[in-house]
């Protein structure tokens, strides 16, 4: 038992070192500059590429994270998961947006989640009061007033915690508020504000400072030079068109759990390796790569998976009825299953909080329910086609199986399902669980008990 515990112990700290290794790589020597275009429409497939971007910015240590906008708007959720993402980066004073050439509504809102912003010349930004699109194709129409509020609510403290005057986003929020600085009416009450870039530029108050934006530039390359330097070396995201794929996967991830499961057990139930294994091990497959092109998860969930997969194979087949290895397999293999969904952000503990944990618990629980009940009617229905036939000792039993062990040592029996290596064999006219020593031994075949431990009949070839 002590070597056991060493083993498992070292287990759990390789699984550890893994998933730390591939969520924290060793940092870049050169001077980062990350750039993460945000184009055209707001929507959920470009919150999984800011999520997945800002995590690589942070994985290779950047020194500066880069919006490029160019957008006309978009989705309301869309946008405060972008928000979300952006606020995780560090260090937190070097956020920018670069405003090339549209900022219109949700753009305006992921434009405040920064430290800075630029504009090339002939942007603007602003028309960011929420609408909701008109039935059957008409025209938007104007949320009521209370989530008017609460939109404007939401962009002021992004505003506010990262340094931008709050009445001016507010005033492109709500069209009730309009905008007086200086004693000078920027934009009248009834109107939304919509700023150019010289209207963004331009500055009030004592000391002086711009309305909006710190400063005009060219282009990117002009602002990139201007935050790290000639020297920085400039890092794109680059979409890998699967985005919005991994929406769909994300969604559908209890049930790539529950069909991965079911598969499992039909696999275990089944002589060989055949069709039941390799679903499992794409559904598995896909599962984990919906949760790396979501930006949810790296390769070390994947790899704790494997790792569990290896004890539960050495469980069944080197160290049948041992149980410690098969035990761990199973946890280690749904610890990476539920750590895979978890939204975790480089620099953050290893231990999910609470409100990290919320939905990945959620969607496991449902996965295994849902493969619980699958089992279960299998175990029930399946025998009784010819194609499964040999899972019949899961219904077969009826009131005559048992699982007595006062069978002796010598007794003569044959197998009536296949032992891979549990199974159930026939002694007479009794029907009872029994194990092999790890190998596999077919249906029919004549067999003696060759020991008994405890509530186990250990058996061999006859």
């Amino acid at each position: 038992m002590r070597m056991w515990h060493f083993f498992t112990r070292a287990i759990f700290t390789l699984a550890l070192t893994l998933t730390a290794q591939a969520a924290e790589p060793v940092a870049a020597t050169a001077k980062i500059v990350y750039v993460l275009p945000i184009r055209d429409e707001i929507e959920e497939s470009l919150a999984y590429q800011v999520r997945r971007g800002v995590k690589e910015a942070m994985d290779m240590k950047a020194s500066a994270l880069v919006l490029h906008m160019n957008t006309p708007g978009g989705k309301g959720h869309s946008m405060q998961e972008i928000m979300e993402s952006i606020a995780k980066f560090s260090p937190a004073d070097q956020t920018y947006t670069l405003i090339d050439k549209d900022a219109f509504s949700a753009g305006a809102f992921i434009s405040a989640s920064t430290r800075h912003i630029y504009m090339v010349p002939g942007s603007k930004i602003g028309a960011a009061s929420p609408v909701i699109m008109g039935s059957q194709g008409g025209a938007p129409q104007e949320l009521a007033p209370k989530f008017v509020s609460a939109y404007a609510s939401m962009i002021r403290a992004a505003a506010e915690q990262n340094g931008h005057n709050p009445l001016v986003f507010e005033a492109m929020v709500n069209k009730q508020k309009g905008l007086v600085l200086d004693g000078k009416e920027i934009v009248a009450k009834g109107d939304i504000l919509t700023l150019t870039t010289q209207e963004a530029t331009r500055t009030y108050g004592k000391p002086a400072k711009p309305i909006l934006a710190e400063g005009v530039v060219k282009d990117l390359d002009e602002l990139t030079k201007k935050i790290g330097g000639e020297s920085a070396k400039v890092v794109t995201f680059e979409a890998t068109g699967y985005e919005k794929v991994a929406r769909f996967l994300t969604m559908i991830a209890p049930l790539l759990m529950t069909a991965g499961l079911i598969c499992g057990y039909l696999e275990f139930k089944t002589p060989g390796f055949g069709i039941f294994g390799i679903l499992a091990i794409v559904c598995f497959a896909i599962f984990f790569l919906g949760q790396y092109v979501a930006g949810l998860s790296g390769y070390g969930p994947l790899l704790l998976f494997l790792l569990g997969l290896i004890l539960i194979v050495v469980e069944i087949f080197l160290v049948p009825g041992l149980l410690l290895p098969g035990i761990t397999g199973l946890l280690l293999a749904l610890a990476a299953l539920l750590y895979a969904m978890v939204d975790r952000y480089p620099g953050e503990s290893l231990v999910p909080s609470l409100a990290q944990l919320q939905e990945p618990v959620l969607n496991l629980a449902l996965g295994m329910i849902l493969a619980i009940i699958g089992v279960a009617l299998l175990a029930s229905f399946l025998p009784k086609t010819m194609t499964f036939s040999h899972l019949q000792h899961a219904t077969v039993a009826g009131p005559s199986m048992t699982t007595n062990t006062s069978l002796p040592v010598g007794s003569a029996g044959v197998t009536i399902t296949l032992l891979r290596p549990a199974g159930t064999a026939r002694f007479g006219d009794r029907i009872v669980d029994v194990v092999s020593d790890g190998t596999y031994i077919e249906k029919d075949t004549p067999i003696i008990v060759d020991r008994v431990e405890g509530m186990r009949i250990v058996v061999r070839v006859a």
